[in-house]
C-alpha cells in the first residue's frame, strides 16, 4: 500500500505515482487537474496518482484515478517548500514509495530509491 492511500484507510489502490514538473494553479479543481494529467501524461490511467505543485512550491495537489472516478487531494506545508523536480527531468517523473514519503514530508527525495544507486566507480 502506498503512503498516499494509507490516509484513505486503504480504500484507494495506487500502483504508480507520477510527478509533473510544471507548476499547477492551486485553484484548479478536478476537471482542470484531469485535463493537465491528460496533457502531460497522455491519459489518466486507473490506479495511478499524479502530483502537481504550485509555482512557489509550498502546496501540492494529487489527482488519483481509482478506476471509477477521480480523487483530488491537497497538501500545504506551513514552513518550507516541497523539493520538486525541475524541468531538466523532463515534464514528468516516476516516483518510488520511499521518494513519495520523503516528498510529502517536504524532505529531499531525489537520491532515494533508484536515484541513490552508484553504478560507476
Amino acid at each position: 500500500m502506498w503512503p498516499l492511500a494509507e490516509g484513505a484507510a486503504g480504500m484507494i489502490r495506487i500502483d504508480e505515482i507520477w510527478l509533473a514538473t510544471e507548476p499547477l494553479d492551486m485553484r484548479a479543481g478536478p476537471d482542470t487537474a484531469l485535463a493537465r494529467v491528460v496533457k502531460v501524461f497522455g491519459a489518466a490511467r486507473p490506479h495511478c496518482a499524479y502530483l502537481f505543485a504550485n509555482r512557489r512550491g509550498n502546496r501540492m495537489k494529487v489527482l488519483v484515478h481509482d478506476g471509477l472516478g477521480v480523487w483530488l487531494c491537497a497538501r500545504r506545508l506551513n514552513q518550507g517548500k516541497f523539493h520538486w523536480a525541475g524541468n531538466w527531468h523532463g515534464d514528468r517523473v516516476a516516483l518510488c514509495p520511499e521518494q513519495v514519503t520523503a516528498l510529502v514530508q517536504g524532505l529531499p527525495w531525489q537520491r532515494l530509491g533508484a536515484g541513490g544507486v552508484i553504478s560507476v566507480v
